[in-house]
């Protein structure tokens, strides 16, 4: 298992994390198999779409505010006012697994593996990558 660390600066952003799970897994000898990523944080998500374009994730982080509003009387607002944020990344879920082809991650031509902060600004998030060999 390898763990990719990074900060976020603002409250909800989008971090691409395809090029540095690449970077992880070069010293890994693999042909087929899957790869799984999981962020281990209750107001943080893994996601996979489109980054070429950053209006998607623009689009994303909007539709996220709009179906989840702050302060919408969540009970658990009353201890850290962020229930719109476990709510959010809920929705989205804390792992993908993608198959993994001649040592490749098998992702569509627009497609990243992403981290989506909900909570921020946060100085240490982590996010886990296991290689399971077929």
């Amino acid at each position: 298992m390898k763990k990719i660390t990074f900060s976020t600066n603002q409250e909800m952003e989008i971090i691409q994390l395809t090029d540095k799970i690449k970077k992880k897994m070069e010293d890994i000898d693999i042909g087929n198999g899957l790869l799984h990523v999981y962020a281990p944080h209750a107001t943080g998500a893994i996601i996979i779409n489109e980054s070429a374009d950053p209006n998607v994730q623009k689009d994303i982080l909007n539709k996220l505010k709009d179906i989840f509003p702050k302060n919408a009387g969540y009970e658990h607002d009353c201890i850290d006012n962020n229930a719109h944020s476990h709510l959010m990344s809920t929705f989205l879920g804390c792992s993908e697994t993608i198959p993994i082809e001649n040592g490749k991650i098998n992702l569509g031509t627009w497609q990243d593996i992403s981290f989506v902060e909900t909570d921020g600004p946060r100085e240490k998030r982590n996010v886990y990558i296991q290689i399971i060999e077929k």
